[in-house]
């Protein structure tokens, strides 16, 4: 059974930190690509981060320089560290794995529960 379980989510005042964990189990960790995905109310889920199982990442625009995805192969377990966080960060903050090749996903995608994020004074 795959589960994905993040962890860290919180409330945090603006221009704050904050660090996402999302530890995977049920999965080869360490071939799948990890993705931040976050939802605000009445808006659309969007990427806000990923890693490919090489390590490689990209960002959404909107966190470029603030935010940072890494990921820890023995531990099964992807972070975001999010830094000078704004009200505009607020959302439900939610893991995601899948494995793909050529270009098409063939594992996955399996997604976590969500964490809250809020940042408000």
């Amino acid at each position: 059974q795959v589960q994905l379980v993040e962890s860290g989510g919180g409330l945090v005042q603006p221009g704050g930190s904050l660090r996402l964990s999302c530890a995977t189990s049920g999965i080869i960790f360490s071939i799948y690509g990890m993705g931040w995905y976050r939802q605000a109310p009445g808006k659309q889920r969007e990427l806000v981060a990923g890693i490919t199982s090489n390590g490689s990442t990209k960002y959404a625009d909107s966190v470029k320089g603030r935010f940072t995805i890494s990921r820890d192969n023995a531990k099964n377990t992807v972070y975001l560290q999010m830094n000078s966080l704004k009200p505009e960060d607020t959302a439900v903050y939610y893991c995601n794995a899948d494995q793909r090749r050529m270009g098409l996903i063939v594992g996955g995608p399996y997604w976590g529960q969500g964490t809250q994020v809020t940042v408000s004074s």
